[in-house]
């Protein structure tokens, strides 16, 4: 792919609100879907491993439609070449960032020096984030927990902060929870340890500096709000893909847009050409439909909007059809 050299010099992507990278949900039809219901919000990849990008179809996992805009991608890796080899990938794509995950908690991932276990490795995340920046003109950032299991002081995350703001990372994402790294499930690492925004806050207490991004358990726009008052951003995760239409009013009440709140119905319509197209090329519609069950809440027919796009679609000859028919339950919402 040709290195996207507007993109060099383009400012950066504002990271006041933004959604989660999340394993098998925020996929590129996820995003496009997303980026209808607020044209401000920055998006992230799922996590994709600097072996994936290497050793494996690149092509696939860099996709992405133009309209995504502004994208991150997250990658997993703990080997500084190899992820700025891959940062240079994701520059070469178009990507506005690049994010080095520092948080996921899973066996699989820990195993290759992948996501939390890197916070006891400060000194090696800083070289990561320095490899990267050296490759690249776009934003260099991490996502991390406050803490581990056996490291979960707040001066070990001082520490942590520290040594990579020192290596030339300038935005840091924190879920405020500890990860548990042995025992628990990443489902469970997102439950149980008890979310900690005091800790967050006081990291950007003694970072005035650095943009701290808040994560975790935050659920409406209220509390984004609240949570802007300390935090330079917040960034949603499971709630803005069970319930996406809250993204609907981000622009007018984060970013300030005066622009009309995008209904329910305008949302499909505007994703049916979309949907239309993946089908040409040979896609199956729940690819993407998967995707909005979350839109059909709180209202009469919500319950059958969700039936018609995750258990009859399956039966459907004519999937735009039943699309159609689905849509109509959104009349007027």
């Amino acid at each position: 792919m040709p290195l996207d050299t507007a993109n060099t010099s383009a400012p950066e992507p504002s990271r006041r609100f933004s959604v989660a990278p999340m394993m098998d949900w925020t996929d590129r039809h996820c995003r496009f879907f997303l980026r209808l219901l607020s044209s401000n919000a920055l998006l992230y990849t799922e996590m994709v491993t600097t072996g994936a990008l290497l050793h494996g179809d690149a092509e696939r996992f860099l996709r992405h439609d133009e309209a995504e805009h502004p994208l991150a991608l997250q990658l997993g890796g703990s080997v500084p070449a190899d992820l700025a080899a891959c940062a240079k990938l994701a520059e070469g794509a178009g990507y506005d960032e690049v994010n080095l995950n520092v948080g996921c908690p899973s066996d699989r991932v820990q195993n290759n020096m992948i996501g939390a276990c890197l916070m006891a490795h400060p000194a090696l995340v800083g070289d990561c984030v320095k490899a990267m920046q050296d490759a690249v003109q776009i934003p260099v950032t991490v996502k991390h927990r406050i803490g581990i299991n056996g490291r979960d002081s707040y001066a070990q995350l001082c520490d942590f902060v520290g040594q990579v703001r020192d290596a030339g990372c300038r935005s840091f994402t924190v879920h405020a929870r500890i990860a548990i790294l042995e025992g628990l499930s990443p489902k469970e690492n997102r439950e149980i340890p008890p979310l900690r925004y005091d800790v967050a806050a006081q990291l950007k207490t003694d970072f005035p500096a650095l943009e701290i991004i808040l994560n975790g358990g935050i659920k409406t726009l209220a509390e984004c709000q609240e949570h802007l008052q300390t935090f330079d951003g917040v960034m949603l995760g499971r709630e803005a893909y069970h319930n996406p239409y809250v993204l609907a009013q981000v622009d007018q009440q984060l970013f300030a847009s005066q622009a009309p709140v995008i209904s329910r119905s305008e949302a499909l319509a505007r994703l049916r050409p979309y949907i239309a197209a993946h089908l040409a090329a040979g896609g199956a519609m729940h690819h993407v439909t998967r995707h909005i069950l979350g839109l059909g809440q709180g209202f009469p027919g919500a319950r059958k909007f969700r039936q018609l796009l995750s258990v009859d679609i399956h039966k459907s000859n004519d999937p735009l059809a039943l699309l159609d028919q689905a849509g109509e339950l959104l009349q007027g919402r």
